[in-house]
């Protein structure tokens, strides 16, 4: 049976995580009312209104958790105190020298409460020590890289509790270790096209065995008729569903550090470190957009622009990009109808600029609640990956994403505006974390050591015939301003 003082400190862990449990559920809701603040939009999507339901759901939970946990542990605590007193009255106090107290290394002590994560953005802002510690444990079986590796992993234990870490960790020979999250969205000077369409996607926490999501799609509808005559044969048609799988990818990278880099480099590992997760972010993301058969602009109706003299608005519908945007919309709309709506425009950057130079006297017959009457859009001035771009006349939200091909077309100059519901854009993730690393044997003979970034995620953009929309043609070629 555990002692008391090991049952207090199990207790206080339980209240720990249930406290940050309640913490995070409060933060995700302040950013979602402040995404929505700095789009300019009054009221928050259904997606969103879903998601705060189910965060303030969780935060009362959390609170109900936490009130019975300090009722445990002042419990546990009165136990404690009346054992002390137990102990005090069947022992005569006898004065003796009082013993010095040899203070225990740091890592050798227990400790319960809000401490300071191993890694964290204030002593390694861009993971070079964690990285280091990985490759010295392996390359050295270096004794304090291990146990700062052990002390982070027991952290993500405590911090995201569930059965997926288990397979996230490994073993004590740590093969496969979570990657600090605070580092997984740090922001450097490095160039990539990142992920900003897989950023607005329908995410899913990817399922925690096999190589493959099956959806249902139901394919034959039941039937509804009016009744011939009173007593007749009633309409039946048999419903029937057809299986749409898609297969989860592994996207990975790997980069080999020589030993004079980890013992007397400086600096080297924050680079490999944020050059890894950004090339992951981009091949993810542009997988999601360029794949064949299965990516946004395969799977995505096309809806031809192809005007010799393009304009953004026009008299002319045939001249008009907006109206082939609007075109597009339709056909999603009447793809979906209550199952889903166009919510978003995703371009290349050339064309949201080519779009910003546009000047015209012509305006919208029906205003956007929060665009002026006089322009013909709302320009959010955010930047590059970090959410709505814009929004177009109609209230479409801007996503400008550079992983958009630009040699499309038969004269290889043509980019592509795909219009879709994010409701219906899916993507699987694994939910310990967007990524692994992984220290494999060193290459001795080179006086390297490999490591490997990797992560498994699947996605899905066709669970409706014609539920995507693209404009297209020859009238988006390279834009002159």
């Amino acid at each position: 049976m555990a002692s008391i003082d090991e049952l207090i400190a199990t207790i206080e862990v339980e209240l720990e995580a249930a406290t940050k449990r309640r913490d995070k559920a409060t933060a995700e809701v302040k950013a979602i009312v402040a995404v929505a603040q700095q789009e300019g939009r009054s009221n928050l999507s259904e997606e969103e209104d879903e998601r705060i339901k189910l965060l303030r759901e969780g935060r009362e939970r959390a609170k109900t958790d936490i009130e019975g946990v300090k009722g445990k542990l002042a419990n546990a605590n009165r136990v404690k105190a009346e054992e002390l007193e137990v102990e005090r009255a069947a022992k005569e106090p006898v004065p003796t020298p009082a013993a010095k107290r040899v203070p225990k290394p740091y890592d050798e002590l227990a400790r319960v409460g809000a401490e300071e994560r191993t890694y964290h953005p204030g002593v390694d802002r861009k993971g070079g020590m964690f990285l280091r510690d990985v490759a010295r444990s392996f390359l050295y079986n270096d004794i304090q890289s291990g146990e700062r590796l052990a002390r982070h992993m027991h952290e993500e234990r405590i911090e995201r509790a569930g059965q997926y870490m288990e397979r996230a960790a490994g073993t004590g020979a740590f093969t496969g270790l979570v990657v600090p999250q605070y580092l997984t969205d740090m922001k450097a000077p490095a160039i990539a096209a990142l992920r900003p369409f897989a950023n607005i996607c329908n995410k899913h926490d990817l399922p925690p065995d096999g190589m493959t999501v099956n959806i249902s799609r139901i394919t034959t509808a039941t039937s509804v008729a009016l009744q011939a005559s009173e007593n007749a044969a009633v309409s039946e048609t048999n419903i029937d569903d057809t299986l749409l799988t898609e297969n989860i990818q592994t996207a990975a990278g790997q980069q080999t550090l020589s030993r004079q880099a980890i013992d007397r480099g400086t600096g080297i590992e924050e680079v490999v470190m944020d050059d890894l997760f950004r090339r992951y972010a981009t091949v993810l993301d542009s997988t999601l957009i360029v794949q064949a058969t299965t990516g946004l602009s395969a799977v995505a109706t096309s809806t031809a622009f192809t005007t010799a003299a393009p304009a953004f608005m026009s008299a002319t519908a045939a001249d008009s990009l907006y109206g082939k945007i609007l075109s597009a919309a339709s056909g999603v709309e009447a793809a979906l109808l209550s199952y889903g709506s166009p919510t978003h425009a995703v371009m290349h950057s050339r064309r949201w600029y080519w779009i910003q130079s546009k000047v015209s006297a012509l305006w919208p017959g029906v205003s956007q609640p929060s665009i002026p009457v006089q322009a013909g859009g709302l320009n959010t001035a955010a930047n590059y990956d970090e959410g709505s771009r814009g929004v177009l006349p109609n209230g479409l939200q801007v996503i400008v994403d550079n992983n958009i091909s630009t040699v499309l077309g038969t004269a290889t100059n043509e980019d592509e505006i795909y219009v879709v519901p994010s409701s219906e854009c899916h993507l699987w993730e694994d939910p310990s974390a967007p990524v692994f690393i992984r220290a494999e044997q060193a290459a001795a003979a080179t006086l390297g050591v490999l490591l490997v970034l990797y992560g498994y995620f699947a996605y899905s953009l066709r669970r409706y015939a014609n539920g995507m929309g693209k404009v297209n043609g020859t009238g988006l070629t390279v834009p002159t301003f």
